[in-house]
C-alpha cells in the first residue's frame, strides 16, 4: 500500500503516472483481501512480493524458481517447424540447463488445430516431465484444447479477460506490449500474469517494428509486481543489459534452435550469471 501512496503523491497531472498509481492502488487493495491459497507462490526471487496464482506444472515451476540464484530465467519459444527430431532437441535443451528454463511456448503457424495438437503432444509431455510450463502462442482455443498451462496473446489475439474465462484461474496469461508502458499497464489492469516487451534487438524469428530500450524494464520492475519478459533477437552475447535492467525472463528462439541447443543453453547460463552479479 505504501508504494501506491508514494505513486499517488508523485502523480500530479501526468496521465501515465496517474495510470500507474491506479494499478498500484488496485493491487494493494486486492492484496488486503487475498485469501491464503496454497497455490499462491513466489514467482520472482528477485522481487519476492511478485506472486501468481499457479497450479499444476506452473506451481512446480514457481517453486523451483524460488530456489534459484539467477535473477533472470529463460522462456523458450519454439521454431515454426516442431516436427521431425524437434522433441529430442527440446529435451536436450532442457536437460542442458536444469532450472534455467521457466516456460516453453509453442508457436506454430499455418496449420489446423488438429495438426497443432498432434505436434504439441510430445512437447507437452517433455515439459511436464521437466516441470516447465507449456504455453500456447496466440490461440486461446488451442490452449484450452491442450489444457496448456497458459497462453501468450498478441495485441490482436484476444483479451486476457477472455482467456481467463476460457482457461480458468490457474492459467498463465501473457501479453505482448511492444515498447508501450500504456499497453503494459492496461494488460496488468485486466489480469495479465506477465507482460512482454520487445523486440530489443533485430530478430530473425519474426518481423518487428518496435525497439524499446532496457530502461523500460527497469521502470516496470521498480513500479509493478507483474513479471516482465524481454523478447526479440536476444543472444548470450547481447543479453547483459536486459538482465541488469531487471528482466524476469528472456524469451529466446533463434539463439537456441538455429545452432547447437546444448551449447546455447550453457552460454546463456554463463551470460545470465555474469550479468546477475553486476546487478
Amino acid at each position: 500500500m505504501g508504494a501506491a501512496l508514494a505513486a499517488a503523491n508523485s502523480a500530479s497531472d501526468d496521465p501515465m503516472a496517474i495510470a500507474a498509481w491506479r494499478l498500484l492502488l488496485c493491487r494493494a487493495i486486492i492484496a488486503q483481501f487475498q485469501p491464503p491459497w496454497d497455490a499462491i507462490l513466489v514467482l520472482s526471487r528477485k522481487r519476492t512480493d511478485s506472486i501468481v496464482l499457479a497450479g499444476g506444472h506452473v506451481a512446480a515451476m514457481a517453486r523451483r524458481m524460488s530456489d534459484q540464484t539467477l535473477s533472470t530465467q529463460l522462456y523458450l519459444i519454439s521454431p515454426l517447424d516442431v516436427s521431425g527430431d524437434f522433441p529430442h532437441r527440446l529435451e536436450r535443451a532442457l536437460e542442458a540447463g536444469p532450472g534455467l528454463v521457466t516456460a516453453f511456448q509453442l508457436r506454430v503457424k499455418g496449420i489446423d488445430q488438429h495438426e497443432a495438437a498432434r505436434l504439441a503432444e510430445p512437447l507437452q509431455a517433455i515439459c511436464s516431465a521437466c516441470d516447465v510450463a507449456f504455453i500456447v502462442n496466440d490461440s486461446i482455443a488451442l490452449a484450452k484444447r491442450l489444457k496448456a498451462d497458459g497462453v501468450h496473446l498478441g495485441q490482436k489475439d484476444g483479451s486476457p479477460k477472455e482467456a481467463r474465462q476460457e482457461l480458468g484461474p490457474h492459467a498463465q496469461i501473457g501479453v505482448t506490449c511492444h515498447d508501450s508502458r500504456h499497453l503494459a499497464m492496461e494488460a496488468g489492469e485486466v489480469g495479465a500474469d506477465y507482460v512482454a516487451f520487445g523486440a530489443f534487438f533485430p530478430s530473425t524469428t519474426k518481423e518487428t517494428e518496435h525497439r524499446p530500450e532496457p530502461e523500460l524494464l527497469s521502470w516496470w520492475t521498480q513500479l509493478f509486481e507483474i513479471p516482465c519478459v524481454a523478447i526479440g533477437g536476444i543472444t548470450p552475447q547481447n543479453c547483459d543489459p536486459l538482465v541488469e535492467a531487471g528482466a524476469d525472463f528472456l524469451a529466446v528462439s533463434g539463439a537456441i534452435w538455429n545452432g547447437d541447443e546444448v551449447q546455447a543453453m550453457k552460454d546463456f547460463a554463463k551470460a545470465i550469471a555474469k550479468a546477475s552479479a553486476n546487478q
